[in-house]
């Protein structure tokens, strides 16, 4: 069974985003990565696209950070069952980032396997 996921990735940094969408298209269970420079984007593109399966959301951006955004994903009934995976090269965050919600935490740089594996083991099991 392969289900086709519609990801959204969250990172004001487009080297990171580019290295992030190259990494999910070679995952045979991604079918479309969507791309935001900011938490207030993604809230935008969120609430314009209901058919987004999981996001992948960097912390530290301008206008509204990854945590300010989980924040409002979390408190929103059209949002809150969207799984997060929180994307940081900041591990102080993390408690923080999983106390709002987020579904898993990966720190920076991230490697293709680890985020393959954590992509799986959220989106099916």
């Amino acid at each position: 069974m392969s289900k086709k996921l519609i990801v959204l990735a969250v990172d004001d940094d487009m080297i990171n985003l580019k290295l992030l969408k190259s990494m999910l298209m070679k995952n045979e269970n991604v079918q479309e990565v969507l791309e935001a420079k900011n938490g207030a984007d993604a809230i935008a593109q969120i609430k314009s696209r209901a058919d987004i399966n999981l996001i992948l959301l960097d912390i530290i951006m301008p206008v509204m950070n990854g945590l300010e955004m989980l924040e409002i994903v979390r408190a929103d009934d059209s949002m809150d069952q969207i799984p997060v995976i929180v994307l940081t090269t900041d591990e102080t965050k993390k408690s923080q980032a999983l106390e709002l919600g987020a579904n898993g935490f990966l720190m920076k740089p991230i490697r293709n396997s680890d985020l393959t594996q954590k992509i799986d083991s959220l989106m099916f099991q």
